[in-house]
């Protein structure tokens, strides 16, 4: 090969430090880029066929080798719908071609990035920095299962939480062995007991007086009806019993502006029993089925649920009732206020009444060779027939919300490579001087 293939090998030498300069600029240019993958660049030597004993080391070529699978530091982030992925994977976007009545179209195909500075736009979809649409599967508020087993551009809706009816109470109290009514005297017995006369199924107004003696109060709950009206349910217990089983009766106020012989509370059960140890034994399925209706307004069917254990009869010095849990299931409308991304990818929205419920689940795909996908702009890839198919998952333990990835590319490591590259490349300029004065000699020969 002579002269002429040193100095051609000290070109395609010049050729690859110049490639790897590029990838390294590129990398710095990036090193802020959210979820930005630095490109390296590996060396590979290009040797004749030659016969033994007479081979040559060969001229280089440069190639890229992506970094996918290397990742960046973690970041919080104050934007709750920004997320990252901590291992393995990728999100699945698609990019906007065009518009039709105000609405984006998309493309066909999807594409693969790990930048997850995720914003909601005015249409309720989620795009990132780069223009691209976040895909996922919708969820269902009321049961959160995912609704449909295909990918879809995530949209959060805009419209009202429908609100919902309550049709459980859960009721978790200790009721006093010996309740402290107004007329309890220690020295007289079952002085402390709701007479028979007024354990009806309806009290009037006349009569509350003495009935409010006899029992205790039961807490209050507030439950909902099919339209998210408020109803206030006012508790109150009787104790009817101390032989075995001890048993109990219990009233709601039914009708707050009641007088005279006028219902004012009802009772919802005249049989909730204890056992000698204090354990409910009656309803035997720790549920009352019941409505209520208070000042006219009627609520749907709701069972009241204590279960196995939520209601004892304990002693208690105070002789009242000390609640444990009392909580229902209903709940108002509501307009939406925020948006978060909760562990394993679920997207949740809070509402303005109180509600947090799942609208969406971030699907991610992983690729048995994620290093061979095709880069695009805007730190995007492409599935190619080297990378294989995509393995579609939704979420994972993975995805970090409010949370974002950095770029990979270090800004030490990369102006330490390219130290290393300018001397290659200062050293192969030398053989091209070199070559360039052993063939000036050869001419000069001639003379």
């Amino acid at each position: 090969m002579g002269i002429f293939g040193a100095m051609t090998t000290a070109i395609s030498g010049l050729n690859a430090q110049s490639f790897a300069l590029e990838n390294i600029s590129g990398n710095i240019a990036n090193s802020r880029t959210t979820g930005f993958k630095r490109v390296d660049t590996s060396f590979a030597d290009l040797v004749p066929d030659l016969p033994p004993r007479r081979e040559l080391s060969g001229s280089v070529g440069a190639f890229s080798r992506n970094t996918a699978t290397v990742q960046g530091d973690i970041q919080s982030s104050s934007i709750g719908t920004n997320v990252a992925i901590s291992g393995e994977g990728f999100f699945i976007v698609k990019e906007r071609t065009g518009d039709a009545a105000g609405q984006p179209i998309f493309a066909g195909s999807s594409l693969y990035t790990r930048r997850g500075d995720f914003e909601v736009d005015r249409n309720g979809y989620l795009v990132n920095g780069t223009g691209n649409y976040l895909m996922g599967y919708q969820v269902d508020p009321t049961t959160g299962a995912t609704t449909g087993s295909s990918l879809n551009v995530v949209r959060i809706p805009s419209a009202n939480l429908a609100a919902r009816a309550t049709t459980t109470i859960e009721y978790e109290a200790n009721l006093p062995k010996y309740p402290l009514t107004a007329t309890a005297n220690a020295s007289v017995a079952g002085s402390e007991l709701l007479t028979p006369a007024l354990d009806l199924a309806a009290v009037p107004a006349s009569s509350e007086t003495n009935f409010l003696n006899q029992t205790i109060a039961g807490q209050s709950v507030t439950v909902y009806d099919a339209a998210g009206s408020p109803i206030n349910v006012q508790i109150r217990w009787g104790k009817t019993s101390n032989a075995a089983p001890e048993t109990w009766s219990m009233f709601y106020m039914s009708d707050s502006t009641a007088t005279g012989a006028t219902t004012k509370w009802t009772r919802i059960s005249n049989n909730v029993q204890f056992s000698a140890s204090g354990q409910l034994t009656s309803p035997a399925t720790g549920i009352i089925p019941t409505t209520f209706t208070v000042d006219t307004v009627p609520t749907g069917a709701i069972n009241l649920t204590f279960g196995s254990t939520g209601l004892t009869q304990f002693a208690d010095p105070n002789g009242q009732i000390n609640p444990n849990r009392i909580t229902q299931d209903g709940y108002p409308t509501g307009t939406l206020q925020g948006i978060t991304v909760a562990e394993g990818g679920r997207i949740m929205g809070s509402y303005s009444n109180g509600q947090t419920v799942p609208l969406a689940q971030i699907a991610l795909a992983e690729f048995p060779s994620p290093n061979l996908l095709k880069r695009l702009d805007g730190g995007t890839f492409e599935a190619t027939l080297e990378s294989g198919q995509p393995l579609v998952q939704t979420g994972g333990s993975g995805i970090v919300g409010a949370s974002l990835e950095n770029s990979n590319a270090d800004i030490a490591d990369e102006f330490s490579k390219m130290i290393i590259t300018q001397q290659a490349y200062s050293a192969n300029t030398r053989v091209v001087t070199t070559a360039q004065t052993m063939l000036q000699d050869v001419i000069n020969i001639i003379r």
